[in-house]
């Protein structure tokens, strides 16, 4: 099969590989399309020692086979999956391998190219959101719609992957007032989403530090901000939530402190009377197993009932010959509330077939 590796650089090398087997526990996957995140170029600098290795981790497309303990799947099945991140057999290429837990049938109504979209991001969206942050899932019952609809949560990148499917699964568990600072998509994509009557607004960034630093104390209204959660982690945004995440407040006889957290490692420059943490989608893969396991199903449910829809796309044509271009249009800050996806039939030398 035809696979796509890559090194530092980026700098892509598609190879010809033989077809990988699932263990006792995957699932053997014909991609059909395959999408890219930024860690895809980033990771390879990061790990100079590490050699080079197919960096897809978003799969979509149909499974060709099972390990003998994998029981919710057959051949034929439509699928999306989570590659486990820094190991073999990943999405660039012709078939790729992924654990049944991280793995989740896609409805009719959802294309391959829309599913290639979702599983990094949307799965860093909801741990971001849940785990990270504490905020109630939608089914908690313990937590009453007054309480929810009076916890407002910032998500900085709202028009980015992560902060779209934040803003999606937050709606769904009713928290408002959503505060979602974007750029130029924000009244595109974001402001459509947001129900002003709960308080939601939308900050543009472009206006500079200040604006954004006083669209959120207005629409705070008085209220602590305990929640934050950047999709961008850089350029600034830390220091702009610096200013305006609370300092710790009572709840009753408990002293409640603020949570921010970040999609980039290191120190972000909040005050130390706000816990800060760092959302790494591998958990999933670690010790956060079950907590994938349901969300890649409630968010299929999502697609399938219409109130979670995949980040925009753009398919990159050429199949795997334009991992590279996409790659650099990541690393060079080209990508604009947008998802490269590729087609993998559309690659040179791989065999077509039917859907």
């Amino acid at each position: 099969m035809k696979e796509a590796i890559v090194a530092d650089g980026p700098k892509v090398q598609i190879i010809d590989s033989p077809i990988p087997s699932p263990n006792d526990d995957q699932v053997l996957i014909r991609v059909i399309v395959s999408g890219c995140n930024p860690k895809d170029w980033k990771l390879p600098g990061m790990m100079p020692d590490h050699p080079p290795l197919n960096q897809g981790d978003d799969i979509a497309g149909i499974v060709e086979k099972v390990g003998s303990r994998v029981w919710e799947f057959k051949p034929g099945d439509r699928v999306a999956a989570f590659h486990e991140m820094l190991t073999p057999h990943g999405s660039f290429a012709e078939y790729a391998v992924a654990w049944q837990h991280t793995t989740f049938h896609i409805p009719k109504e959802t294309s391959f190219e829309e599913a290639a979209a979702l599983p990094l991001a949307a799965m860093t969206a909801a741990l971001g959101l849940f785990s990270r942050l504490g905020l109630p899932e939608p089914w908690v019952k313990a937590v009453s719609n007054e309480e929810r609809e009076n916890t407002p949560l910032v998500i900085y990148g709202a028009s980015s992957a992560v902060g779209y499917y934040a803003l999606q699964l937050a709606k769904r568990s009713n928290i408002h007032p959503l505060i979602c600072i974007a750029g130029r998509a924000g009244g595109e994509r974001i402001a459509p989403l947001l129900d002003q009557t709960k308080g939601d607004v939308l900050i543009d960034y472009r206006e500079g530090e200040q604006t954004v630093v006083e669209g959120i104390k207005k629409a705070l209204n008085g209220r602590p901000l305990l929640h934050a959660l950047d999709a961008v982690s850089e350029k600034g945004t830390p220091e702009h939530l610096a200013q305006v995440l609370s300092q710790p407040v009572k709840k009753g006889d408990k002293e409640v402190r603020a949570k921010a957290t970040f999609v980039l490692f290191g120190k972000m420059g909040v005050p130390d009377y706000v816990d800060q943490n760092t959302t790494l989608v591998g958990s999933v893969h670690q010790d956060e197993k079950d907590f994938g396991y349901v969300w890649y199903r409630y968010m299929a449910r999502g697609l399938q009932e219409g109130w979670f829809k995949a980040q925009r796309t753009e398919v990159l044509p050429g199949g795997l010959a334009s991992v590279q271009e996409g790659l650099e249009r990541l690393r060079d800050g080209k990508a604009s509330a947008v998802k490269y996806v590729y087609r993998i039939q559309e690659t040179e030398g791989v065999e077509r077939s039917e859907e």
